[in-house]
């Protein structure tokens, strides 16, 4: 029982806690806020720009910029990093310097460190508080130090003095040779640095150059565990000026463990390097009250910015929403429990906007939701729209995702609905990365949401139509029940009223032909749920442009298999176990109900009856009249009717209308 116990443990510790696995990876194509930066002495962000910057045109200072989190190995993995950044140095005088470094070290508190020569890291007994290896690309000679010159890079351990240095330049692979580069220029230089074992190599190279298939530095002999007396480190940047000064700054970087995994800047994306003037600079009053104006200026913008962005944005609240109270959600409820529509809570995208998932806290526990941010132009229907959602509240079906309820902003509403944790129908039918679902499975879930949609045609308080019927918009609990989504946004009409007053909308593949002639009904709900029939069989969209004619339009293609005599054909190569009997009767039923003529299709009550076996499917064959066919052409509707069947088309005239979106979109 301990063993059982000890090996629980274990696996909630590295599968359900996976934030312990994470290998700490990261990437700046431009610095934003400073939340993962830990900046000290002379260095900042431009926030506009988004540039870091180490040292300006001030005398002897330091600069330090390091990512706030240590990297940890563990005593089973090799210690190994690989980096990439990009940086400038500009002149701020004559003559120019110092440079810069990127840094490893077992700690980022640097004390008794000295600017000038010494990088902000060493001073000139060495490195006696803090462990550090440096890359150095140093703009100034000290000859003290043994420097080759005054446009090198080196590789320093605990001193300033390198153990290895040459001039900068980099192996140009088109031309074959070597070609300097001049590190004070102001353009942008590519830095690489790896370790992997006891070998350390620095690469550079000007932007837009690939990187060079020889370094210019490389260290065979670098203990990167015995510099640091440890299997731990930070990672950053430092700069220092002394009498002599020079501006240093990062325009992007990317940090890894392994050169297999790091990360890619986005050249495209780096900012511009700021323009600085290398003049003195006057510290008259004049100047000084100017820059001070300025300064003022620039403070009354960004708070009149941030007061217009939060008027513009804020919850929108009126009186008549009182009697919806228990239905509407808090924006600030909502937007922790998405952690600030955070891009690790997204969802995916749908037709009208973008879905994350959240997390809202219950009297007990912690509810799962998921949270759909819709746009909106205007205020015009919205008393009677949000009305329409909450009455949506009152469908109770197990086959059907539950819309929780709402928050409204100025130009943005927020549905609410139960989380799905197993995404959309449509991931698994046509994602060939995701192993394929049984035919038992596939067939459960048909008769889920054709339970769903009789329960929507025939008993619920009004009839609902559904009018997007897809697998995109069929969402998988825990159990890989269906369930249909596609409530979020609403339109109701009371029974009776003119169908054709409501647009035809949906989704091309799956709307019936007579939609934009009479609208929708209840039958042009069980076309497209025929064609859901078909696509969930064959493990293909009813549409493919990339498909051979013949194959092109799903219910043409399961037809002629049929007439051909080779119905089973047209099911998804990749089922394995099933019946060929019940594979057979779902595509003869998908095309029965995705007959040409609407009083042809049976009603969703019928549909139930027949995948479970209680009704015996009516007696039709491929060259039936409307069987497999997407137009009308030359056929009267009355031509098109199949004697055997007898339906009632009174609910296509007392209906209630949904309009097509989803709190799970299609693009989820």
């Amino acid at each position: 029982m301990i063993r059982g116990l000890l090996l629980g443990i274990i696996w909630m510790i590295f599968f359900v806690c996976p934030s312990f696995q994470q290998e700490p990876t990261f990437v700046y194509n431009r610095f934003g806020q400073a939340d993962d930066l830990h900046l000290d002495g002379s260095a900042r962000i431009f926030t506009s720009g988004g540039v870091l910057q180490l040292t300006n045109a001030t005398n002897i200072q330091i600069g330090h910029a390091f990512f706030k989190r240590p990297i940890e190995f563990k005593s089973s993995e090799s210690v190994s990093f690989s980096t990439h950044f990009v940086c400038a140095l500009l002149r701020a005088g004559d003559p120019s310097g110092h440079g810069m470094a990127f840094v490893v070290s077992d700690s980022t508190d640097f004390k008794g460190a000295e600017p000038t020569r010494y990088f902000g890291l060493f001073n000139r007994n060495g490195s006696t508080s803090t462990r550090v290896l440096a890359v150095e690309l140093d703009i100034s000679l000290a000859p003290e130090l043994n420097d080759i010159s005054d446009n090198h890079v080196g590789i320093d351990v605990n001193s300033a003095e390198s153990v290895i240095s040459a001039n900068a330049s980099y192996f140009s692979d088109k031309e074959g040779k070597k070609i300097d580069i001049k590190l004070l220029s102001g353009h942008p230089i590519q830095v690489w640095v790896d370790y992997v074992g006891t070998t350390l190599n620095v690469s550079l190279a000007p932007l837009k150059t690939q990187k060079p298939s020889r370094p210019l530095l490389s260290s065979t002999s670098i203990n990167l565990t015995e510099i640091l007396q440890g299997r731990r480190m930070f990672v950053g940047f430092s700069g220092a000026t002394g009498s002599i000064m020079s501006y240093q700054y990062i325009l992007g970087w990317s940090f890894s463990k392994s050169m297999a995994s790091l990360p890619k800047i986005d050249i495209s994306k780096l900012p511009k390097v700021p323009h600085t003037s290398t003049k003195k600079k006057s510290t008259s009053l004049v100047l000084d009250a100017l820059l001070g104006l300025i300064a003022f200026m620039v403070l009354g913008l960004l708070v009149a910015a941030y007061l217009y962005r939060r008027n513009l944005y804020a919850e929108v609240r009126e009186e008549w929403e009182k009697e919806y109270g228990p239905h509407r959600y808090s924006y600030k409820s909502l937007y922790k429990a998405t952690k600030g529509f955070s891009r690790s809570e997204f969802l995916g995208r749908g037709g009208f906007g973008e879905v994350y998932k959240g997390t809202l806290p219950r009297s007990r526990d912690l509810r799962e939701v998921a949270v759909k941010r819709v746009s909106h132009e205007g205020e015009q229907g919205m008393k009677q729209f949000v009305a329409e959602i909450v009455s949506m509240r009152s469908l109770k079906h197990r086959s059907l995702v539950p819309l929780l309820g709402y928050c409204r902003r100025k130009h943005e509403l927020l549905l609410v609905s139960e989380y799905m944790p197993n995404g959309s129908l449509d991931h698994y039918l046509f994602n060939q990365d995701r192993s394929a679902l049984p035919w038992w499975r596939r067939l459960a879930i048909l008769k889920d949401i054709a339970s769903a949609l009789s329960y929507l045609h025939t008993e619920a308080d009004q009839v609902v139509i559904h009018r997007d019927i897809k697998a995109a918009n069929v969402m998988l609990d825990a159990e890989f029940s269906g369930r249909l989504g596609d409530f979020g946004m609403s339109r109701l009409y009371d029974r009776g009223a003119d169908p054709t007053t409501t647009a035809a909308v949906g989704t091309v593949g799956y709307m019936a032909p007579e939609l934009t002639t009479m609208g929708a009904s209840t039958a042009t709900d069980v076309y497209a749920f025929g064609v859901f029939l078909l696509e969930v069989t064959c493990g293909r969209r009813p549409v493919e442009p990339g498909f051979p004619a013949v194959k092109r339009f799903l219910i043409k293609w399961v037809s002629e298999c049929w007439r051909r005599s080779s119905l089973i054909d047209a099911k998804d190569s990749r089922l394995t176990d099933f019946s060929t009997q019940e594979v057979e009767k779902v595509l003869k039923l998908g095309l029965l109900c995705a007959n040409l003529a609407p009083d042809s299709r049976p009603t969703m009550e019928q549909v139930v009856q027949y995948l479970n076996g209680n009704l015996a499917l009516p007696e039709f064959w491929p060259n039936s009249p409307g069987i497999g066919v997407l137009t009308p052409m030359a056929l009267s509707p009355a031509s098109l009717v199949i004697p055997s069947l007898s339906l009632s088309s009174s609910s296509s005239t007392n209906s209630m209308f949904i309009t097509h979106s989803v709190l799970y979109g299609s693009g989820r």
